[in-house]
């Protein structure tokens, strides 16, 4: 069997030959045989989803895995991703399973898995799960066959009340825009954003799963744009699917990316001295790297995926991380990447400090960067004449620009990313090495 999971749980068309309903049923009953049984105690799993049409088909099979194996399983319905991570972390669940492809399109769906103390589950472990499909497993029977039912109300309550704690200066005098996606967040963004004290207008929040990511959200943020000049608001926040990513746009209706959010976020912490050095990844912009560096903290920076910035903000006990997607983690508040936490730092900062978006998200320059993707054998990627054609170009920008040459972990592609000082000079560079790398 090929690998089923990637870097974030399983994702495919929901349906097709793959991410069946079959699947979830089998998924949710290996990850259960994972978890230590204790006397007199039965196990506990919390089922959340985002808005798609299929997202009920699969938690359904997901929840009839989990009872079947002998766990009692909660249904959250409707949450973003981070509620079902808290749910873990907060010991009302020992696992937790989220029905969500995040940012794809409407027709895909996915399966990601949270451990006890709510962390995505290591590869090790996502290998142990996989290997459990190939086995029929304990099926428990009689009075031993997990009980589903409905979560409490109390359980996202719980996990609204510690967001806001964890943003105790607020958002007061704030006007902003939400696009929520027509996903997770649809409701509780606005209801959160508004608790905090925000002035919010919501767009694309009737959670129409059939249009989730469809021309909206952190993935198209060009109606936010518009919808923020229009309003004469001070920023716009944008969510994806599940409301683990968050993207904002200015006052002027001016993109402002993770690296952007990721730095005048550690530059807050570090002003409290709180942070001295930050985790972010290879994609991360030359500009995030050279505005960290004038602020006196550290980068440790890691492979493509939420999964290893968490892993190296746990090794090293690092307070914050993210990728220039908009997955931000807050360690000391938070399990996993969370949209609505990041949105609420950032409104706290603005509301702390009295300053602008753009002047906060000013600290980071971002340098123009190009990328291409070559449809090539990924060994390319470290051939001994695509390395020497990298070097000439790195030795020809100096320390004006950067090169990164990545596989794809999922197709035979080789991204070629280039960062320069003008966009033209980028753009030369890439289209160079893509041909070397193509040939």
């Amino acid at each position: 069997m090929a690998r089923l999971f990637g870097t974030d749980g399983v994702r495919g068309l929901a349906n097709g030959d793959v991410l069946t309903p079959e699947l979830a049923t089998a998924v949710a009953r290996s990850a259960a045989s994972l978890v230590a049984r204790q006397p007199g105690r039965r196990p506990v799993a919390v089922i959340g989803r985002d808005t798609r049409p299929s997202g009920t088909m699969l938690a359904s099979a997901a929840a009839a895995g989990f009872a079947s194996a002998g766990v009692d399983v909660l249904l959250l319905g409707v949450v973003p991703t981070p509620a079902v991570a808290h749910a873990c972390a907060s010991g009302v669940a020992d696992l937790g399973l989220v029905v969500s492809a995040s940012h794809n399109a409407m027709p895909d769906n996915g399966l990601k898995l949270f451990g006890p103390g709510g962390w995505k589950l290591p590869d090790d472990v996502e290998r142990a799960v996989e290997d459990g499909l190939r086995e029929p497993g304990v099926r428990a029977t009689g009075t031993d066959v997990g009980a589903v039912v409905e979560a409490p109300a109390a359980l996202v309550e719980a996990y609204a009340a510690a967001l806001l704690a964890a943003a105790p200066g607020g958002a007061a005098g704030l006007r902003v825009v939400v696009d929520c996606a027509q996903g997770a967040a649809s409701v509780l963004a606005p209801e959160v954003y508004r608790a905090a004290g925000a002035d919010v207008t919501a767009i694309f929040a009737d959670a129409d799963g059939a249009h989730i990511n469809d021309g909206c959200g952190a993935t198209h943020l060009e109606r936010l744009q518009e919808a923020v000049v229009a309003a004469g608001a001070d920023l716009g926040l944008a969510h994806d699917g599940d409301a683990d990513r968050c993207l904002a746009v200015d006052a002027q209706g001016r993109v402002v990316d993770g690296d952007q959010l990721l730095g005048l976020l550690a530059v807050a912490l570090h002003e409290r001295g709180e942070l001295d050095t930050v985790v972010a990844t290879v994609m991360s912009n030359l500009g995030f790297l050279r505005a960290m560096e004038a602020a006196g903290i550290a980068v440790v920076q890691t492979g493509v995926g939420d999964r290893y910035v968490l892993e190296a903000m746990r090794a090293g006990g690092h307070p914050l991380g993210g990728e220039q997607s908009g997955h931000t983690v807050q360690l000391r508040h938070a399990t996993t990447g969370d949209g609505l936490l990041t949105g609420l730092a950032v409104l706290e900062r603005m509301a702390t400090t009295g300053r602008a978006l753009a002047d906060l998200a000013g600290v980071v320059v971002r340098l123009p960067q190009v990328l291409v993707n070559v449809r090539a054998d990924r060994a390319r990627a470290q051939a001994d004449d695509v390395l020497a054609a990298v070097a000439r170009e790195e030795q020809a920008l100096g320390g004006a620009g950067r090169v990164l040459l990545r596989p794809s972990g999922t197709e035979p592609l080789v991204r070629v990313m280039v960062e320069a000082d003008t966009e033209e000079l980028a753009r030369a560079v890439a289209d160079r090495l893509a041909a070397v790398v193509g040939a």
